[in-house]
C-alpha cells in the first residue's frame, strides 16, 4: 500500500468515526418528545429551547443526513431518525392548500412563517429524494416530484431563465424576499440556484426524468453564463431578474461548494460534454476559493473587493465544504496539493471546530481564534448537513 493510500484510508476512517459522532449527537439531543419532530434550537452551551420555532430547512437537512448515512452504513437507527423527519415534514411543513413548504412552524407544529422560499423547497426535494433511496417509501418520491413541479410552475423565469427566490404563501409577490437578514433583497441569488441544482441532481438519481435533466442542464448553463465571474472565477451572489449582477461579495465557502456540486450534477446526468467543461471550471473555482485559505489552514468566510474588507471568521460549514471541494479537485487533477488541502481542512476542524465538551461542531471561530459567541448548535441554519455530508462524500470517494 502506498503512503498516499494509507493517508486516504486514515482520513476516511477518521471521518467514519466523526459521522457517527455527529449523528449520535443529533439522536441524543434533538428529538422533541413533547410536540414531535425536532427541537428548533439548542445554543452553544447545549441548552435546548423547546419553544423555539422549527425551520423547514433544518427538518429537511436532518432528513437528508440520516437518509444518506443509512445508505452508507445500513444503521437502522439512522433510518428511524430519517423516518421521523419525513413524517414531520409531510404532516406539518407541506402546505396542503397552496403547495410547497412553510418556512417555519411554531414549537407546537403550527404554521408560523408561511412564505415560500424556493431554497426551502429545494432542501425538501433533497431530503425526500434521499429518504426514498434509503427507505423505498414511494410517498417520499411522490413528494419530491410534486415539489419539483411546484418550483417549475411558480419560480422558474420563463423570460430570462433561472429561478426567482421567494413568494408569499399563495405564490404572490412579496417586497422582502431575502433568505436571511444578511442577504441582498434581490430576485435571483446564487445560493438558491446552487441548492436547486443540488436538489434536482439528487432527484434525478431516483427519478431520471427527461424534464429534470433538461432543468439540470439549464442550471449548469445559468452558472457558466451568469453565476460564475469569468475573470475571477468566483461566484456572483445576487442578481436582478435580467441577470444583472448586484453584488461583488466573494463567499469562499460557496465557491468551494459549487466547485464539486456542479461536477456532481454533470456526472449524474452523464453528459460528457458538460463533464469535461465543468472539470475545467471546477478547478478554476477551487483555485479562486483557495485565495481565502489562512495560515492555519482554515478557509475564511467572505471578502468585499470594493472596500477591501476581509471577514476572516472561519465558519464550520465553510471548512466542511473545503474538505470536499479540495478532495474533488485532487480527483480531477491528481495534484497532491489539493489532497493535502482537504486533509488540512479536516485537521483545522479537529483542532478548532469540534466541540470537545458538548459534541457536534461549533458555529465557527473569530479571526483571533476565539469561538464565535451567541451562535446555535442546533437551529434554523445549524444542521447536520455540511459536516455529515463532508464525511459521507469523502468516505465514498475514498473507496473508488
Amino acid at each position: 500500500m502506498t503512503m498516499q493510500r494509507q493517508l486516504i484510508e486514515q482520513y476516511s476512517g477518521e471521518l467514519r468515526q466523526q459521522l457517527d459522532a455527529i449523528l449520535s449527537y443529533w439522536i441524543s439531543n434533538t428529538c422533541d418528545r413533547v410536540n414531535g419532530g425536532f427541537i428548533g434550537r439548542i445554543d452553544e452551551s447545549n441548552i435546548p429551547y423547546p419553544d423555539a420555532p422549527k425551520g423547514s430547512v433544518l427538518n429537511s437537512r436532518i432528513l437528508w443526513a440520516f437518509s444518506s448515512a443509512f445508505d452508507l452504513t445500513n444503521n437502522n437507527g439512522y433510518l428511524q431518525m430519517a423516518g421521523r423527519a419525513y413524517s414531520y415534514l409531510s404532516d406539518k411543513f407541506l402546505d396542503p392548500v397552496y403547495g410547497g413548504v412553510y418556512w417555519s412552524l411554531n414549537a407546537a407544529g403550527e404554521p408560523l412563517d408561511t412564505k415560500k422560499q424556493v431554497y426551502a423547497l429545494a432542501f425538501a426535494i433533497y431530503g425526500c429524494s434521499a429518504y426514498f433511496a434509503a427507505s423505498g417509501d414511494a410517498a417520499a418520491k411522490a413528494t419530491a416530484i410534486e415539489l419539483y413541479h411546484t418550483i417549475e410552475q411558480y419560480s422558474f423565469d420563463r423570460a430570462c431563465t433561472g429561478y426567482l427566490d421567494a413568494f408569499a404563501r399563495d405564490w404572490s409577490a412579496m417586497d422582502d424576499i431575502r433568505l436571511s437578514a444578511k442577504d441582498a433583497n434581490e430576485k435571483k441569488t446564487m445560493n438558491t440556484h446552487l441548492h436547486v441544482l443540488e436538489a434536482y441532481t439528487r432527484l434525478f438519481r431516483v427519478w431520471p426524468n427527461a424534464a429534470v435533466k433538461k432543468s439540470i442542464v439549464l442550471l449548469l448553463k445559468n452558472f457558466t453564463d451568469h453565476l460564475i465571474d469569468p475573470a475571477s472565477h468566483h461566484l456572483i451572489l445576487f442578481f436582478d431578474e435580467q441577470w444583472n449582477a448586484k453584488s461583488d461579495t466573494i463567499s469562499y465557502g460557496h465557491d468551494i461548494e459549487a466547485a464539486w456540486l456542479l461536477l456532481e450534477a454533470a456526472e449524474v446526468i452523464a453528459d460528457e460534454t458538460w463533464i469535461n467543461a465543468i472539470k475545467k471550471i471546477a478547478l478554476q473555482i477551487t483555485s479562486a476559493a483557495a485565495e481565502g485559505l489562512s495560515a492555519n489552514n482554515g478557509l475564511e468566510y467572505e471578502y468585499e473587493p470594493g472596500s477591501g474588507h476581509h471577514n476572516r471568521q472561519k465558519h464550520s460549514w465553510v471548512q466542511a465544504e473545503a474538505m470536499i471541494g479540495f478532495f474533488n479537485a485532487w480527483q480531477i487533477s491528481n495534484k497532491e496539493q489539493y489532497l493535502q488541502q482537504s486533509i488540512n481542512a479536516w485537521q483545522y476542524v479537529k483542532e478548532s471546530i469540534l466541540d470537545q465538551q458538548y459534541g457536534e461542531w461549533y458555529w465557527g471561530r473569530n479571526e483571533d481564534g476565539s469561538v464565535m459567541q451567541g451562535q446555535d448548535k442546533v437551529g434554523i441554519w445549524k444542521c447536520p448537513y455540511h459536516n455529515s455530508r463532508a464525511c459521507i462524500e469523502i468516505i465514498r470517494r475514498s473507496s473508488r
